[in-house]
């Protein structure tokens, strides 16, 4: 069965209601009916250690103890271990700023770059906008949340910062406006936490880092009793990439018997691609491929020469 709204009002969740891990043993900071909406204030990736006016020395004193926080936990009244909870993305608003940045010891290419970088985007026309990376390069946005989650059955504390089968860092660029979320529900209630906004992101996020942005989610929060999922599912309101012009596109391959290997090859053709073309530095060409490159599998079943 599916539970259907019983009121019209929306709750919000402030930007001082974060926490750092997934643990059942965090109280709620509120409780909510099935098919309520719920409207949060979420800080950046940083926990707000990065803002506008920071440098590439703010990366060098960055507090990775603090990185991904979430806000919440929601508790969804009549949801029990084994039901799922569906998420539906109704606005997702960026602020006016952003940051990639390619953190030392982080990221696909970490033994390849072990110097920080910071890039500060300034982001214009909001969710439907575009943001500039260098003269004649225009990102368009297409803003979710890289943490979306459910409290864990198991005790202790999870970290926030890989994904789970309860959710997690899934960092999935296509849970924009309109896509609807299926978790896996372990604890009765749910609590429900997001956080991480992202106002664009490629696939793999392969740098560790989007275009990292406070942001202003509303989302309804619905049991679903009538489908069983193991692990996050998703639908989204329509095809893959909505936001993608009809131009070609430049491709570049990674082959090998190491799947990671072949994905790092594949990227650092892409960083010389892009060095070639557009002039770019070795950073800022891999922090581009981490907003605007999308990762894809041709095939797994052929072993390589």
């Amino acid at each position: 069965m599916t539970n259907t709204p019983l009121t019209g009002r929306t709750i919000h969740i402030h930007r001082h209601q974060w926490h750092l891990a997934w643990d059942h043993s965090i109280p709620p900071v509120a409780r909510v009916q099935s098919g309520e909406e719920v409207s949060f204030d979420l800080l950046d990736a940083s926990c707000g250690q990065i803002v506008e006016g920071s440098t590439v020395e703010t990366i060098r004193t960055l507090d990775f103890s603090r990185v991904d926080p979430v806000n919440g936990p929601i508790y969804v009244e009549g949801v029990a271990p084994g039901d799922t909870l569906e998420v539906e993305f109704l606005d997702l608003q960026p602020a006016d700023w952003g940051w990639t940045a390619v953190i030392p010891g982080f990221g696909l290419l970490a033994d390849d770059f072990p110097e920080p970088a910071l890039k500060i985007w300034h982001l214009e026309g909001g969710a439907d906008g575009w943001a500039e990376f260098a003269p004649g390069i225009r990102v368009p946005l297409a803003p979710f949340c890289g943490e979306i989650g459910l409290a864990p059955g198991l005790s202790g504390a999870l970290s926030t910062i890989p994904p789970y089968r309860h959710g997690g860092n899934m960092d999935t660029k296509h849970l924009t406006r309109g896509a609807r979320l299926y978790l896996p529900v372990e604890v009765p209630g749910a609590l429900y936490s997001m956080g991480d906004g992202h106002a664009a992101q490629g696939d793999g996020e392969v740098c560790g880092t989007a275009i990292e942005t406070p942001m202003r989610a509303t989302v309804r929060l619905t049991v679903r009793q009538d489908i069983h999922v193991p692990e996050p599912q998703f639908l989204t309101p329509g095809p893959l990439a909505q936001r993608t012009n009809t131009a070609s596109y430049y491709a570049t391959d990674g082959i090998g018997p190491d799947l990671m290997e072949a994905t790092r090859n594949a990227i650092r053709h892409m960083i010389d691609h892009l060095q070639r073309s557009y002039g770019l530095s070795r950073p800022d060409a891999y922090m581009l491929c981490s907003v605007i490159v999308d990762l894809k599998l041709c095939e797994v079943v052929d072993a390589p020469n």
